[in-house]
């Protein structure tokens, strides 16, 4: 090695100047935070060249990934900063170190003193920088290391070719050609029939030395290898699809050549030495494609081929992946002798070429810079926090109904403070009456003395003044606790919108483009349709369509399904094609848009369509259908998503239209989605599949059928009406009603639920839905309607999402677990007896849960009557008087009526006289409770209509046999 160099300060020494003064170095000026970084993370790979420089030489062993990596490193941090000399060195280093490595052979003891003197430059560069100065090149130096190639005999090709640049700035485009001359290499034109075979014999070495070369996957640098891999290879099929449709412009050839070149760069770097490898192979097939200034379709084909098995060996590499894709044999390299097969695109200098790679990474820049500030989260982490904002808002759903119950306490406490004020009020006036009577007592007893100097209040008279001031303190926590419950009000609404926009962010969080899914849908349909010898294009539209990432997730499986079928049992041969005048390309579009809340995607073919023909002999060879039996085209559709369900005259591995179809249902019924087919004799089906946007928050309508409740998604529903009993008796009996021109079929919820025996209520009001489903239209009919509420869904786990007409499972905010439902899901299976309109009894039907109402003015009262019949399994309704209970029995019809005779607004006696009067209530018992217990009241009550009369207290035990006994008639 040549002596040190004394004349400049130690490595780490740095110029005395301001903290925060810029630092300049020639042309180029750098932050002093910047300075400061650059220095310190050079130094460090510089040591660990060193390090691998006495391992090479004392293990002697090829040169390492780490050390490749090093020099990597230092070049690249260099150029972006735009610092040229050691870019410069360490590039031609990282190169040197590359086809060594390559070659698998140790360094020679020149190559060493070579890497000796290599260190020693860099380590001079780097004490110049530490004092602030521009360091001197070494383009000598450079230039042996770039004629550096292993002493051992070559039998394939080593790469000569840079394995990876970084964005850099715009200083490293003034760098000496020296530095991007192994990457600008362009090969040799391949006019000629010698070059042609060349290429073909490098083609075929390529693949055999891809075959051999064993991976050595650096656990660190393969997730940030993956993740750069898949946004790579998402700009690859475009790119290629592109270039197929403009074989001329090469802007496309650019791109695609700067994407290999980085990619095959990376996947060195992190020890995918196979998929490096060929990916190196795609890249000198574009070169040359470049070079001879023309591009074949049998290349593109090619490309597609080994782009295809590049992704699987990546997936494989991410521990999945399919089954791998046929290697196709190594092609001849194009040839321009042949127009018909090759369009000539423009020649395209080296230089301006490397003009267009430098801009477009200097574009690129901004991407890099702005990817640094992305915080990467893992996706279970996201389903995790948007499960506990869930779980936010079912907690502030029960909050709400805890203040709610608050709400009504305190209009009874209200009520009860006015009651008190009127009967204290009573009070002082026959307090005042004794105080009048007893002035003119004392005027005439002391008629000297004003009857107020002789202080003569009694303690009666003291008591009601003491009373007054109690209710005036009652009072004041009465407004008080208004008050505060308005703020708590205020605040509860002010977190439910933050909520809410949390939840919506983090949703924003899982929604995932359509397009990320592109290129595996796109890898299908070329697959299939090499398997099965056809030619088959998908065009994708609306891909930017968002949907969550577990829709999406979920819904690969049966598109892939789809677009199998399409390919194998829907696009025709190409001579069939050709023979009936179609494109001898079939044609396959996927179209996604947005409906609402839901995501609509439509798959459609030009293919030879669905045989109907076919099918109806097939479902009458399985004895589904007679030969005498009428279906219309809809009905037979639905034959191909029954389980086993073929028209296939022999099953392949690929897919058989029909096989699987039935799967494709079940797993778009458990996304909460439905699924359409249209098919026309000899020009294709279409497919069209509903999906929900998401599966984590949504809106529904709460329903009750019979004591339980049920969530309907609101994107069902239409409209919803509140009927009289002859309005919906009349539906009943008609099996429908019309909306808007359409027809809807009536439906009665208990039953649709597995309950055939089940009758509406007699009420005064019925609540009738009206909901749509794509072309399925029904008209049902709950026991109750509760409202619309934003709800949570929770996953109900793989047994129950398979269920018809189960759409998942919401936690209310009382913690009562509520199944989300689809309807028209139900009311399409095939046991569904068809519902014959029957009058509804006159007569009470006795529920499962019986009603009991209790009407008393004691809230004391109510809460201890209610707390004993709900213990007893009765569905208890209160009511403060007889007004509020008339006002309740228009919706209402209780088995039994439990009334207090001394009430404001109206007594238990009036009650009973309007019951008695009604024609629809007077049936109803009614059990008079009450303090007055004197033989009259009993009478009285007797021929008023009451059917039994207890006095307070009563006894429990009576009072259930009472109340028993009439629920059972």
């Amino acid at each position: 090695s040549p002596p040190a160099q004394t004349t400049h300060p130690a490595p780490g020494q740095s110029p005395r100047a301001p903290a925060d003064a810029p630092v300049s170095l020639g042309d180029v000026t750098l932050s002093p935070a910047l300075y400061r970084m650059y220095l310190e993370e050079v130094r460090g790979h510089l040591a660990t060249l060193k390090q691998e420089r006495d391992i090479l030489a004392r293990l002697q062993t090829p040169p390492s990934h780490q050390s490749i990596r090093a020099a990597h490193t230092f070049a690249s941090t260099s150029a972006t900063v735009g610092i040229k000399p050691p870019h410069a060195l360490a590039h031609a280093l990282e190169m040197a170190l590359v086809r060594i490595g390559a070659a698998e052979v140790t360094l020679t003891p020149a190559q060493l003193q070579l890497f000796d003197e290599t260190l020693h430059a860099l380590d001079g560069m780097l004490t110049a920088l530490g004092a602030a100065k521009m360091p001197e090149a070494e383009p000598e130096l450079a230039g042996r290391l770039a004629d550096l190639r292993p002493e051992v005999a070559q039998t394939t090709p080593v790469p000569t070719d840079e394995p990876f640049v970084e964005p850099t700035t715009e200083a490293v485009a003034e760098e000496p050609a020296i530095d991007f001359a192994p990457s600008m290499e362009q090969p040799a034109p391949v006019a000629e029939p010698s070059a042609t075979a060349e290429t073909s014999e490098g083609q075929q070495s390529a693949n055999r030395r891809q075959q051999r070369i064993q991976d050595d996957l650096d656990p660190q640098l393969v997730p940030l290898f993956l993740e750069e891999a898949d946004e790579l290879m998402a700009q690859v099929g475009p790119d290629l699809r592109a270039w197929r449709a403009q074989p001329g412009d090469a802007a496309i050839a650019g791109r695609l050549q700067r994407i290999f070149h980085t990619l095959k760069g990376s996947a060195r770097m992190a020890g995918a030495m196979g998929i490096g490898e060929l990916i190196h192979s795609m890249e000198t097939r574009v070169d040359n494609a470049v070079a001879a200034h023309a591009v074949s379709p049998q290349l593109i084909d090619d490309l597609e081929a080994s782009f295809d098995r590049a992704q699987f060996l990546v997936d494989k590499i991410r521990g999945g992946g399919e089954e791998a894709p046929a290697e196709a044999p190594a092609p001849e390299a194009p040839t321009p002798t042949a127009p018909t097969a090759s369009v000539a695109i423009p020649a395209t200098p080296a230089a301006p070429l490397l003009a267009v790679d430098i801009a477009a990474e200097k574009g690129a820049e901004p991407e890099g810079q702005a990817a640094r500030a992305v915080l990467r989260v893992q996706a279970d982490l996201m389903d995790r926090l948007v499960n506990e904002a869930g779980e936010l808002a079912i907690a502030r759903s029960r909050i709400e109904g805890e203040m709610r119950s608050l709400k009504t306490s305190l209009l009874d406490l209200t009520e009860n403070v006015m009651r008190l004020r009127g009967q204290l009020r009573e009070i002082e006036i026959q307090a005042e009456s004794q105080m009048q009577s007893r002035q003119a007592e004392a005027a005439e007893k002391n008629r000297a003395f004003d009857p107020l100097e002789m202080d003569r209040f009694t303690r009666f008279q003291e008591l009601t003044r003491m009373m007054a001031e109690s209710v005036n303190d009652v009072t004041t926590v009465q407004h008080n606790l208004l008050r505060n419950l308005d703020h708590a009000d205020a605040a509860l609404a002010a977190q439910a919108r933050l909520n809410r926009e949390l939840s919506q962010a983090l949703m924003g969080v899982r929604m995932v483009p359509f397009n990320t899914l592109a290129e595996r849908l796109h890898r299908i349909v070329r697959q299939t349709a090499k398997e099965t010898d056809r030619r088959a294009n998908l065009d994708i539209r609306g891909g930017q369509t968002e949907l969550d990432r577990s829709v999406l997730e979920k819904i690969t499986g049966p598109l892939e399904h789809l677009l199998r079928n399409a390919v194998s049992h829907g696009i025709e041969t190409v001579s069939a094609r050709g023979d009936i005048g179609k494109d001898p390309m079939g044609q396959i579009t996927l179209a996604l848009a947005q409906e609402g809340n839901e995501v609509r995607i439509e798959l459609q073919d030009d293919g030879a369509g669905l045989d109907l023909v076919k099918i109806r002999d097939r479902a009458e060879s399985r004895g589904l259908l007679t030969p005498e039996q009428e279906v219309d085209e809809a009905q037979l559709v639905q034959f191909i998503f029954m389980p086993g369900f073929s028209t296939a005259d022999k099953l392949t591995e690929i897919s058989g239209r029909g096989v699987g179809m039935d799967v494709v249902k079940t797993e778009t019924a458990a996304l909460g989605g439905r699924i359409e087919v249209h098919s026309t004799p000899g020009k294709g089906s279409s497919f069209r599949i509903y999906l929900p946007l998401t599966l984590a928050v949504t809106q529904a309508v709460l329903v009750k059928s019979g004591n339980r409740t049920y969530a309907i998604p609101s994107t069902m529903v239409e409209q919803v009406s509140e009927m009289k009993p002859d309005a919906v008796q009349r539906i009943r009996d008609e099996g429908g009603t019309e909306w808007l021109g359409t027809h809807y079929v009536y439906h009665y919820l208990p039953r649709l639920l597995g309950e055939p025996d089940a009758q509406p209520q007699a009420l005064r009001r019925h609540w009738v839905m009206l909901l749509k489903s794509g072309a399925g239209r029904i008209a049902v009919e709950v026991d109750a309607l509760t409202g619309n509420q934003e709800i949570v869904v929770k996953n109900i786990g793989p047994q129950l999402a398979r269920v018809v007409g189960i759409a998942g499972a919401t936690v209310l905010g009382d913690g009562q677990v509520a199944l989300i439902l689809n309807p028209i899901a139900l009311a399409g299976r095939e046991h569904i007896v068809d519902v014959a309109a029957g009058a509804v009894a006159e007569t009470e039907v006795p529920t499962t849960v019986p009603t009991v109402l209790v009407v008393d003015d004691s809230l004391t009262v109510r809460k201890i009557t209610g707390r004993l019949l709900a213990r007893e399994g009765y569905h208890v309704v209160t009511a403060k008087d007889g007004v509020d209970a008339l006002e309740q029995l228009i919706d209402l019809r209780p088995a039994v009526i439990l009334s207090d005779i001394e009430m404001p607004r109206m007594d238990g006696f009036d009650l009973v006289r309007n019951i008695r009067a009604d024609a629809g209530l007077k049936d109803i018992p009614v059990i008079m409770i009450t303090s007055r217990i004197a033989e009259k009241h009993k009478q009285y009550a007797k021929e008023i209509g009451a059917d039994h009369y207890l006095g307070k207290p009563y006894d429990e035990e009576e009072l259930l046999g009472l109340i028993a006994g009439y629920t059972k008639k």
